[in-house]
Parts: structure tokens; C-alpha cells; sequence
């Protein structure tokens, strides 16, 4: 297993600790140095794979997929905790739905994805930087009042470029959907 591959297991593997930390015991200093590993292994994986010349499919496959469990499922625990509103996080899901939604249609067009933009990985960041901020700002503390409206700063630039790289996507489909037959039509 590669350096950047075993990052992203790394990081697939500590939802599960993160959500005990944060709803079971309600340690939140060790929910918040989570949230920091995983923003960090996050950049780093991708640096490592160039660097050390060690991209691969399957590293393509599971830092996504660690980005968007931890997308979905902080958000969900930030709710049941009472420090996002929950029709905040249905935004977030739905997007999120409503993408994977359109794998069938892109596959019959014998496409995987769509190209990634960068403006999905602008959002990606904000919001993976709103979490731990927002965690923060829950501190009955001075540091707690600092970081609560960074924290929300963050959120609301990631929500707003998460939707705006949802009408992105959604264009980039309706292309692929008229300008590409589908492969068994193709065929015939």
C-alpha cells in the first residue's frame, strides 16, 4: 500500500472514532485533533502521490470518498449535537444525493465522473476548514468566541460554492447527456 493510499484509509477509519468522540463521549478536543489530521492527510496525500510519484486508482477512489463520508457524517454529528441547523445539513446531503444520482446516466454514456472542478475542491476545502473552527467555537472560552464566526465564515462559503458547484455539475451533465449517445445506442 502506498504513503498517500494508506493516508485516506487512515482517515476512512477515524469517522467512526470521531463520531464516538464527539457524540458518545463528548470528548471534543480529541473530535477537534481528528478533524485536524484529516485536514492535513487530506492535502498531504495528494502532495505525497506527486511528489513520491505514487498515484493510483485506488487513491483516486478513496480520498474522494473519505471527503464526501466526512462531508455527510460531521455535519450529521455537528446536528445531533445542536451546532449546525439541520436544514443546513440537508443542503449539504442533498447535493450530495443528487450528484451521485446521475452515475447511472453518466456510466450509460461510458463516462466514470465528471471532470473535477475546482471550484468542488474550493468548496470541499471550506467546508472541511468550517468543521474543526466550528467545533472550536462551541468553547465556553474567549477562544470559543474567536472561532465561532470563523467557523460559520467557512460554512457559509462552502455551502455557497458547494451549490454553485452543484449547478455546475448539473450543466456539465445536461452536455454529456445531449452531446453523448448512449453506448448501447451507439452500438447499434
Amino acid at each position: 500500500m502506498t504513503v498517500p493510499n494508506a493516508l485516506s484509509v487512515l482517515r476512512l477509519a477515524l469517522i467512526p472514532v470521531f463520531i464516538w468522540l464527539l457524540l458518545v463521549e463528548e470528548a471534543d478536543g480529541w473530535a477537534f485533533a481528528i478533524l485536524l489530521f484529516s485536514g492535513f492527510s487530506d492535502w498531504a496525500d495528494g502532495k505525497i502521490a506527486r511528489w513520491l510519484d505514487q498515484s493510483s486508482r485506488i487513491g483516486a477512489l478513496l480520498d474522494p470518498a473519505a471527503d464526501r463520508l466526512y462531508i455527510v457524517i460531521i455535519p450529521i454529528a455537528f446536528g445531533i449535537r445542536e451546532f449546525v441547523p439541520w436544514w443546513l445539513i440537508a443542503v449539504i446531503i442533498a447535493r450530495d444525493l443528487a450528484l451521485f444520482a446521475t452515475a447511472p446516466l453518466l456510466r450509460s454514456r461510458g463516462l466514470v465522473a465528471l471532470p473535477v472542478l475546482y471550484i468542488g475542491k474550493a468548496a470541499t476545502f471550506a467546508l472541511m476548514s468550517a468543521f474543526p473552527w466550528l467545533l472550536a467555537g462551541q468553547l465556553d472560552s474567549i477562544i470559543g468566541t474567536i472561532c465561532y464566526p470563523i467557523g460559520w465564515a467557512f460554512m457559509i462559503w462552502g455551502v455557497g460554492l458547494y451549490l454553485w458547484s452543484f449547478v455546475l455539475y448539473g450543466y456539465q451533465t445536461v452536455l454529456v447527456l445531449r452531446r453523448m449517445p448512449p453506448q448501447n445506442a451507439a452500438a447499434t
